[in-house]
């Protein structure tokens, strides 16, 4: 089965809602962002440490931390090392995460995203809500980045470059993310 991705908001307010995203974050949030952010180039450049990864888990699911740091050094660095070779497929990358104690689907696409911001989105709810959409599964995710990547290919969103990630694709992902704040208000 195919997923089918409907975008919920206007695409014309996708470049706002990426700004206001960032500009209405606090600054705890900023700054654990900006640190994930840090930790995903250490890791591309060959720094596979439980510190860079824990700097990634407490900015997206602080409570799985207790689980992430019980892994193995081992079993870290090679996590790690897939998920930062360009080669690896997103299948390889996801499955040598998700092999990791207290690693979530949610939280390897957010580990992905910060060392790869160029070719990954985080796969989080709100994007989830913002496309109509609920299901969350390896498959799933490669169609959901398909179907990003497409978005950001027509040039919609901008890369914010003042903000961590300034990538197109961390840019919907602030955009998708505001929608789905905005619309609980």
């Amino acid at each position: 089965m195919t997923a089918r991705f409907e975008l919920q908001p206007n695409e014309a307010e996708l470049q706002k809602l990426a700004e206001q995203c960032w500009e209405e974050a606090p600054n705890r949030e900023r700054r654990l962002e900006e640190e994930a952010y840090e930790a995903g180039e250490a890791i591309k450049r060959g720094e596979y440490s439980l510190a860079n990864l824990e700097a990634i888990v407490r900015w997206k699911a602080e409570r799985l931390v207790v689980y992430v740091i019980a892994n193995s050094t081992t079993s870290i660095r090679r996590a790690l090392e897939i998920a930062a070779t360009a080669e690896s497929t997103t299948a390889e990358a996801m499955s040598a995460l998700l092999a990791l104690k207290g690693v979530d689907l949610p939280l390897a696409t957010a580990i992905m995203a910060v060392i790869h911001p160029d070719k990954y989105i985080e796969l989080d709810m709100g994007d989830l809500e913002a496309l109509g959409q609920m299901r969350q599964d390896v498959r799933f995710y490669e169609e959901y980045l398909t179907f990003c990547r497409r978005l950001v290919g027509r040039g919609i969103v901008m890369p914010q470059t003042e903000a961590p990630g300034p990538t197109p694709l961390h840019a919907l992902d602030r955009a998708l993310v505001q929608w789905s704040r905005n619309r609980s208000l």
